[in-house]
């Protein structure tokens, strides 16, 4: 009986870095009875040579020979429209495919008799699914590199430093948001010097925040349990405003603000305004990283592009910061597309069980 083949495809979206297998993953599929194939070239971004994945036991091919030989094609994003196009019937794709916002996308290969499978939509709240939370993996890059960025525009110290020229106040750092990329991006705040202070309005991220070293801010506004799947849920339009409002003050008076919530397929809320904005001191850096074409938590801000406003703030728009630390967020996702894969497959075949509750859900973005 023939092993299952997956191969990992370059990808191909401006600016994307990240590969969806490492060298150390082919040897761990190999373990596992999977053979490997890698589009030349895949890996050049996140600094992973072709010759890395052969010595690691795979086989290094063109794209025509992968898609021929593959029964699994792996991804980081959606694939462009001609990667698309080579998919053919009886082949699962597996990614970040992000059903929600293109549906479009998953309903043609549904037609076309392409299996999907969306790490975009694993149950994030189940405890045996963490090892194949991609979600979570690339949004802890995220976080960290978010207050790194922070730092690095910010034409202060973060700590507070006692020299021979005077001590220099620590900056006022504020993280709105607690989710995965929120906490990281506090801890590595932290880890720099900077006071930190962060706003959820899920009361239960109170003792996450607080036990990161950060001061959790009360205000009067909204609150809300957590949504589907983990995340913080939807607030409507006059919550959101209302949230607003009570953040104003604080917004104003910090440093630095990293924003960074999501609504998984919709807009991201909308927590700093044009009107906070020209309140703030000349030299404050705010990092969104919610921003997307979909719209950002700032307003005004646009993914992948940084605006100094006429008051000397500095509005960045982070919209694929992952990808600025590829090495690291590649052997992240990679790890989780190995656990992945080891659940899918068995004894030497790859299973798609709808009834099966993680496989199940990953599959929940085509049609039924």
């Amino acid at each position: 009986m023939a092993n299952v083949t997956v191969a990992a495809i370059r990808e191909r979206a401006p600016g994307e870095r990240r590969v969806a297998l490492v060298p150390e993953a082919v040897t761990l599929l190999h373990r596992a009875g999977i053979d490997v194939l890698v589009e030349t070239g895949a890996g050049s971004g996140a600094w992973f040579a072709d010759a890395d994945y052969t010595d690691a036991g795979a086989t290094v091919v063109a794209p025509e020979e992968l898609y021929l030989r593959a029964d699994v094609v792996l991804c980081v994003g959606p694939p462009d429209q001609e990667t698309a196009g080579a998919l053919r019937a009886g082949q699962t794709l597996i990614g970040l495919l992000e059903p929600l916002r293109q549906p479009a996308l998953v309903q043609d290969l549904y037609r076309r008799g392409v299996h999907t499978v969306s790490l975009d939509l694993l149950p994030r709240t189940l405890s045996r699914a963490q090892s194949m939370d991609a979600l979570t993996s690339q949004a802890n890059v995220a976080g960290y590199k978010a207050a790194l960025l922070a730092a690095d525009s910010y034409d202060r110290f973060f700590p507070m430093l006692t020299t021979a020229a005077g001590t220099m106040r620590p900056a006022q750092v504020l993280v709105l948001g607690a989710g995965v990329a929120g906490l990281q991006a506090i801890a590595t705040a932290r880890r720099l010097g900077a006071v930190v202070s962060a706003y959820d309005v899920r009361p239960a991220s109170r003792g996450e925040v607080e036990s990161l070293g950060a001061r959790f801010l009360d205000v009067q506004g909204p609150r809300g349990d957590s949504g589907q799947g983990g995340y913080a849920r939807e607030l409507t339009a006059e919550e959101q405003e209302a949230q607003r409002a009570a953040l104003d003050a604080h917004i104003a008076r910090s440093d630095v603000v990293i924003t960074t919530a999501q609504v998984p397929g919709r807009r991201p809320p909308l927590l700093v305004s044009a009107a906070v904005l020209e309140r703030m001191q000349s030299g404050a850096v705010v990092v969104d990283l919610g921003a997307s074409d979909l719209g950002g938590n700032v307003e005004g801000s646009e993914p992948d592009k940084t605006q100094v406003l006429d008051n000397g703030v500095t509005v960045i728009g982070a919209g694929r910061l992952p990808s600025a630390m590829a090495t690291a967020a590649s052997t992240a996702y990679a790890r989780n597309l190995v656990a992945l894969l080891r659940h899918l497959v068995r004894d030497g075949e790859l299973v798609l069980d709808p009834a099966d509750e993680i496989t199940g859900a990953l599959m929940g973005g085509g049609p039924s």
